[in-house]
């Protein structure tokens, strides 16, 4: 999924933002989403690991590739399915996939809201750009009705909501993910699996909490009444506190359950000390890696990384 990154000083320097070729301005672009330099640095390197760019095709993937898949969500979106996630966060499993670590109400809460931003910029990009319209299976329900599909009806321009003809799984990452990482054999379960990245960091429920008065008139009101904290001090940590904007998405791409994958579908470099895997587009089983280091020759206990 990914090739090797090459720097770029050039392509890479936010002044360069103004210069080029390109016939849509990327400070415009920016500005309209809310996406700063230094968001757009990282969405630039991590695209270009990840293989939608190589250093003579910026051009073109700005142009009809990301500027076309994104979409922004607004604060009324945003409270939607901040609220659908708790809703449902009570029967929630607090793991940490992929550790033993057990994520607290609040992480679990933001790691869920962030999951649903993805699967409604999804949504709102069907409707701008083809007026299909679709809605979420954020309800209460038997897991086997909801882990294959989270689209849950669709209607096609003049078309009554029906059942989608396809199960479609929206994976979510922020601005610095590469990877669609479907665990387990959550892959076969659903016709296509597409990637969305959103630009919100780990803050931005305590942004929604400040845009809607929380900490105001709530939690630092209260610290006042107590003796914790003057006015003054009440307000300098407000005025610290991470401010709500609108949260820019790119729709990044999918990857389809009955596409003919290869066995060890992976590229990579070797190194002075590692061999690292740059790209894997397909499954991935147990053994694998074991593999790699017998078809590489490579040596030691930690020869790969990935």
């Amino acid at each position: 999924m990914s090739n090797q990154y090459l720097h770029d000083k050039k392509a890479y320097s936010p002044a360069w933002r103004n210069e080029g070729a390109l016939s849509i301005n990327v400070k415009e672009v920016l500005d309209k989403y809310l996406i700063s330099d230094a968001e757009f640095e990282t969405i630039k390197e991590k695209s270009k690991i990840s293989g939608e760019f190589s250093d003579d095709t910026f051009d073109d993937w700005f142009e009809k590739r990301f500027v076309n898949n994104l979409v922004s969500l607004t604060k009324d979106e945003y409270a939607l399915m901040c609220v659908n996630a708790l809703r449902i966060l009570p029967g929630v499993s607090a793991s940490d996939y992929g550790s033993s670590r057990q994520r607290d109400m609040g992480q679990l809460w933001a790691d869920m809201t962030r999951g649903y931003l993805g699967e409604m910029a999804f949504l709102k990009f069907l409707r701008t750009h083809w007026d299909i319209k679709s809605s979420l299976g954020h309800e209460k329900g038997n897991l086997a009705d909801y882990l294959p599909m989270d689209i849950h009806e669709v209607s096609m321009p003049g078309e009554t909501p029906r059942k989608p003809k396809i199960n479609v799984s929206v994976k979510t990452t922020k601005w610095n993910g590469i990877w669609l990482d479907i665990p387990g054999d959550q892959f076969a379960h659903s016709d296509v699996h597409v990637l969305i990245k959103v630009g919100i960091g780990r803050d931005h429920l305590f942004a929604f909490f400040k845009e809607i008065s929380v900490f105001q008139d709530k939690v630092l009101k209260v610290g006042e009444e107590v003796g914790s904290l003057s006015k003054g001090e009440s307000q300098t940590l407000y005025d610290s506190l991470p401010s709500f904007k609108e949260v820019p998405a790119y729709i990044c791409g999918f990857a389809l359950k009955d596409a003919k994958y290869s066995a060890l579908p992976y590229s990579g470099k070797k190194g002075r000390k590692n061999y690292t895997i740059t790209g894997w587009n397909g499954p991935i089983a147990g053994g694998d890696l074991d593999e790699i280091k017998s078809v590489k020759g490579l040596a030691g206990r930690h020869p790969l990384r990935v």
